[in-house]
């Protein structure tokens, strides 16, 4: 299995993190993304904490443009469109099915977590519940790998290559 598309964090970038989160950034264990400047747009968690909690969301947005751009999206209501599209669209569903398998494997290279087994993020692989999830994942993996992802990171006001 391929590691997945993260490097390592420096000390540095984890002091960023937890500014640009404004607490302490928890269980890091990669930079998925970065912003055109080299600033860290999404981490990459490991799937349990250093206290013992289980964590799901292995790719997180932290870079503040793009969480306000997600959060956006979702308070103008997108999130209800996209749910459409998605029971509408027998493709569409078929990708982000695989998109949701490719976010478990993703994980699962990095820690296995009996508590999340088959626990995706942002509501893979039936549902759009979290934009700031969903757009994580695309800027991590890259184009065409989570549509529903891309198609929110597009209608989005973040441009990681303007920052």
């Amino acid at each position: 299995m391929p590691r997945p598309p993260y490097t390592k964090p420096t000390a540095v970038d984890i002091a960023t993190v937890t500014e640009q989160l404004g607490r302490q950034a928890r269980g890091v264990v990669g930079i998925a993304a970065r912003t055109a400047s080299g600033e860290p747009t999404v981490v990459a968690t490991a799937p349990r904490l250093e206290d013992g909690t289980p964590f799901p969301t292995f790719y997180y947005l932290c870079h503040p443009a793009a969480v306000a751009a997600a959060s956006r999206l979702e308070a103008s209501g997108f999130m209800v469109e996209l749910n459409e599209r998605l029971a509408d669209d027998a493709e569409l569903r078929a990708q982000y099915e695989s998109a949701h398998t490719s976010f478990i494997a993703d994980r699962d290279s990095v820690g296995e977590v009996a508590e999340i087994s088959g626990v995706s993020a942002g509501g893979m692989p039936t549902r759009v519940k979290c934009l700031h999830a969903l757009i994580a994942h695309a800027l991590a993996a890259g184009p065409g790998v989570n549509p529903i992802g891309d198609i929110a990171l597009a209608a989005s006001d973040f441009d990681p290559a303007a920052h």
